[in-house]
């Protein structure tokens, strides 16, 4: 006999997320995934300015609005066909690599890991070192880490004046010039970082460990290690995490960190854009596409974001056949796609995260994985953007928006793939649609009766017959590093 079950409202998460359940015979046959907080940011945008974009989109979430201050600007300058000057691509870069950085560490520490020091682990033979270290509150990393992550963000002081919330980030660069004394201040804050995530993350030095290749390579490099990766390294091993969490294994990134000279759009990029599926393949906006069968929104038909709309279902027609959520069902080419980490890292062609999904597919071992060897492989990338900052260079240039434009501004978060799209109309928004990160990997089914990435991740976990907080699940959902505010802004 089938049962339901419903977990929610978690903890740990940024806003509303309730998981529905079916288990048959012991084993999820089903998932429903229900964000359900209605905020209405794009319809706030409507009638304003563009440049208002600018202050409204960062207050979408206080974990990373610089991800969506980064998107903003780069929808405006798309549509005033603006190029920045080399030093403000390098210190945007640098400003969202900081947040991205900082929220890797947020996930593992404070969201992630205190998951293993729950009781029913008890019996496990590592559940006592790991209680010690990451119990949520009492864990001894947290008197490291949050000191760590604090000394961090002075990189985004100087860079940003605040955070979060800045206006530093600008359709033609960044406000704020460096000196050649603050670029010694910010290379010294690096340095800092890179020694801590040495001594405490990895207890090795980061080449080091973005050279690991392959699955066994990462099992021995960890084997007996005193530091914070190899410790989870042991805990997955023991719990057959790299089994686990398997979604589409259709992967998508709109690419991290453009390179100096080169646009938002296109060009090269330190994590390339594309689309993996067993293969890499490029990138085509123009098949994004948002359904919403299931969700409390009208809409007969997918739309391309450009000419979406939303709008929510109130009052009579609230109950809507099948609804469940009020995330949209983006789609790329008709297809569920995940993003996040695990996604740049598949298509770029990081070897070690290429080698985790070959053995066993997308999983919650690829995707913390994926997460902290981006902090291996960007500090090394943002000590060379710091060097190459010019002092007395411009760092933004003047621009002026045109009358009526459609354009996009696509970047990575932390948690992937992040759009905006923007219509002008005698100078006025006239339309704004967002595609967050989470909308994509927690989207609810499709018209066709599809899925999304975690609905399918969820779907096949053993679940015992007297949990009701089944450990395995909150695993899955939280390797995705959920940011429900964001997923429906």
């Amino acid at each position: 006999m089938n049962r339901h079950l419903t977990i929610g409202p978690f903890n740990r998460v940024e806003g509303d997320l309730e998981v529905r359940l079916e288990i048959a015979a012991g084993r999820v046959a089903s998932a429903e995934v229900s964000s359900s907080l209605y905020r209405g940011f794009e319809h706030i945008l409507l009638g304003k300015h563009p440049l208002d974009a600018l202050v409204i989109v960062p207050r979408i979430c206080g974990i990373c609005s610089v991800s969506q201050s980064a998107a903003a600007a780069a929808a405006l300058a798309a549509a005033a066909a603006l190029e920045m000057p080399a030093n403000g691509r390098l210190a945007s870069n640098l400003i969202l690599a900081c947040e991205n950085l900082a929220d890797h560490l947020t996930h593992f520490y404070l969201y992630f890991m205190p998951d293993f020091g729950r009781d029913e682990y008890r019996a496990c033979a590592w559940h006592g070192a790991a209680a010690r270290r990451f119990k949520a509150t009492t864990g001894a990393a947290l008197r490291e880490v949050l000191p760590a992550r604090a000394d961090l963000l002075r990189l985004m002081g100087y860079l940003a004046g605040k955070w979060p919330h800045s206006l530093a980030l600008q359709p033609g660069g960044t406000t704020r010039a460096v000196t050649a004394t603050e670029k010694v201040r910010l290379l010294a804050v690096l340095r800092e970082f890179r020694a801590f995530l040495g001594a405490t993350v990895f207890g090795d030095a980061l080449e080091n460990v973005s050279a690991i290749g392959s699955a066994d390579e990462l099992a021995a490099w960890a084997q007996g290690r005193p530091a914070d990766l190899p410790r989870f390294i042991e805990i997955a091993g023991a719990l057959g995490l790299s089994r686990l969490g398997r979604a589409t294994d259709r992967f998508l990134s709109y690419g991290a960190y453009p390179a100096p000279g080169q646009s938002d759009a296109c060009g090269e990029h330190l994590f390339a854009r594309g689309i993996w599926q067993g293969v890499g393949q490029p990138f085509d906006e123009q098949l994004v596409s948002e359904d919403v069968a299931h969700a409390w929104l009208f809409g007969e038909r997918p739309l391309h974001p450009l000419h979406g709309e939303t709008r929510p279902l109130v009052g009579e027609f609230a109950d809507k056949a099948g609804a469940y959520t009020w995330c949209k069902a983006p789609r790329y080419d008709h297809g569920v796609v995940e993003t996040g980490a695990l996604a740049r890292q598949m298509v770029a062609g990081q070897p070690l995260v290429r080698a985790l999904v070959a053995a066993e597919g997308g999983s919650v071992l690829a995707r913390v994985v994926a997460r902290l060897l981006e902090l291996a492989l960007v500090v090394p990338a943002m000590e060379d953007w710091v060097c190459a900052l010019i002092p007395g260079e411009p760092f933004c240039a003047p621009w002026q928006l045109p009358e009526q434009a459609g354009a996009v501004g696509l970047v990575e978060a932390a948690r992937g793939a992040l759009g905006h799209w923007l219509r002008i109309e005698r100078g006025r928004i006239a339309g704004y649609q967002i595609i967050a990160p989470t909308t994509w990997n927690f989207s609810p089914r499709d018209a066709a009766g599809v899925p999304g990435a975690l609905e399918q991740a969820l779907a096949g976990l053993p679940v015992g017959e007297g949990e009701s907080i089944p450990a395995v699940v909150q695993h899955v959902v939280r390797s995705f590093d959920p940011c429900m505010v964001c997923t429906v802004h």
